[in-house]
């Protein structure tokens, strides 16, 4: 029954509060009672049986509970019409309420990390140490953060709704960078024993298509879904039965060409549309791997090109690596760890575990095995993720026993 329940948070949280809010117009009374009926579900649904429709049960409890406080403290009281009965699980309504819900956290009064921290927690429902982890900081911190965005919230009234047609231009790029990374903590996990929180992913994934029907003709919005739709069809091929599956070994046959075809044609118009941006020209590294038939012939030419347009774009120590990864493998292990070396006084990757995982993959493939012995147990260090952290146990334990 516990699992039903933590399926319900993974599927439904959103929903739940976001139609929450809309009642209390406060975000800490909202939560709060999203959390309470989750613990009355715990209770109950062990002998009442799991709701047909789980969503709809925990929105009239959380709604309900958000009543009653309401009533004792004797405000909003024009909010409480508002309350219905029964929530339904999905519609345009829940839609909207996501929506406003992202705009609200997305609001320009707060910081760029406030915004994309207070998403994360509040929209995905992901734990402050989950949040923490994506972002690279220590929890403390994030949990300050978190708690200062909202109170600023509630201290300068920001309204809980999508913003006018001539507000969205200037609003947008705060929601995408948003769903961008709430796809990315989806696809994978920064911790916990699944490799894919495919909630997330899905949750991104719809967030971005209601973000395409606000502003169909917004080219960085279409670059956006196209990257997610790409790489998301490679999702049946990532693992088995448990193991993490590098790209090199996925069955190609096997990823989603329908997701292919949108994604490349999501594309195209982004690009027809404008100048190359940060989500098209990594939807683009995307493309060209869906394009190839297999690792062998993968472009890395064109990809480290692609990188070296995206480092102008967006320059990002994150991307350095990715390139220096890309470098590695079109020149050599060695023009790849060359490229990878400065990084390694970077402070936004010092707690960053695919450095030392990239590092260590350099150092086995040039036959330095006791350095990249060393590297391999420093990124299980930083890795939170337990399929992840299994596979490089693994090459741990090839490297040692290669070198002994």
């Amino acid at each position: 029954m516990t699992s039903a329940v933590a399926d319900a948070h993974r599927r439904e949280w959103a929903r739940v509060l976001a139609a929450t809010v809309r009642v209390t117009r406060d975000l800490d009374l909202a939560e709060e009672c999203v959390q309470d009926a989750y613990a009355q579900a715990l209770r109950t649904w062990p002998a009442d049986g799991v709701p047909s429709r789980p969503g709809a049960w925990l929105t009239t409890v959380a709604r309900n509970r958000a009543l009653d406080v309401l009533r004792r403290e004797s405000a909003l009281r024009r909010a409480l019409p508002l309350l219905v009965t029964e929530e339904r699980v999905a519609g345009p309504g829940e839609d909207d309420d996501r929506l406003r819900l992202v705009f609200t956290c997305c609001h320009p009064a707060l910081s760029r990390e406030a915004q994309v921290a207070l998403t994360l927690r509040l929209v995905c429902g992901l734990s402050t140490t989950e949040v923490a982890r994506a972002f690279l900081v220590p929890e403390p911190t994030m949990a300050a953060r978190i708690t200062r965005a909202k109170r600023k919230i509630s201290a300068a009234r920001i309204p809980y709704r999508v913003p006018s047609p001539d507000e969205l231009p200037e609003r947008v790029g705060a929601v995408l960078e948003v769903v961008h990374l709430v796809f990315t903590t989806g696809h994978t996990a920064p911790v916990g024993p699944h490799l894919v929180r495919q909630d997330l992913v899905d949750g991104a994934v719809d967030l971005a298509r209601m973000l395409r029907l606000l502003l169909p003709h917004d080219a960085e919005v279409a670059a956006l879904l196209a990257l997610m739709l790409l790489i998301d069809a490679r999702r049946d091929t990532r693992s088995f039965e448990g193991r993490l599956l590098l790209l090199s070994e996925q069955d190609r046959s096997r990823w989603d060409a329908g997701q292919i075809r949108e994604g490349t044609s999501l594309l195209t118009a982004a690009l027809r549309r404008r100048a190359p941006t940060r989500y098209a020209v990594e939807a683009a590294i995307a493309a060209v791997h869906a394009e190839a038939p297999s690792w062998e012939a993968t472009d890395w030419p064109q990809i480290v090109a692609l990188y070296d347009v995206l480092l102008r774009l967006w320059p990002s120590p994150v991307v350095a690596l990715n390139r220096a990864v890309a470098l590695g493998l079109r020149d050599g292990p060695a023009a790849g760890l060359a490229a990878l070396t400065p990084l390694l006084d970077s402070p936004e990757l010092a707690t960053y575990a695919y450095l030392s995982a990239a590092r260590a993959d350099f150092l086995r493939r040039l036959g330095r095995l006791p350095a990249a012995a060393d590297a391999y147990a420093e990124a299980m260090a930083l890795c939170g993720n337990d399929a992840e952290r299994s596979f490089l146990a693994g090459r741990l334990a090839e490297v040692t026993a290669s070198g002994s």
